[in-house]
């Protein structure tokens, strides 16, 4: 499994909160396991991807660019950096 991990900051007055058209536009990409959103403090939000293998991850670039291009447009946010992992470990309590 593998993982592209957005950083952003957001305005004052904006949450970050996707919107239901882009969650669903990132998991209609082929090879996409789920994602997260998650909002810290001082106005920095993150978004995680998970893939299912590097070849998902890599053929997802493109799009998952115009995506985020987009969004950070639309919610006046603005990206930090992203980069790639290769998850190497992952479990959940029951």
């Amino acid at each position: 499994m593998f993982a592209r991990v957005s950083t952003y900051t957001t305005s004052p007055d904006n949450p970050g909160t996707p919107t239901e058209e882009t969650i669903g536009r990132v998991l209609e990409l082929p090879g996409c396991l789920g994602l997260y959103y998650l909002k810290g403090k001082d106005s920095q939000s993150l978004s995680i991807t998970l893939w299912d293998t590097e070849d998902d991850l890599a053929g997802s670039r493109e799009p998952a660019n115009e995506i985020r291009s987009e969004t950070a447009r639309e919610q006046h946010m603005q990206v930090l950096g992203v980069e790639e992992f290769e998850v190497l470990a992952s479990r959940f309590q029951d």
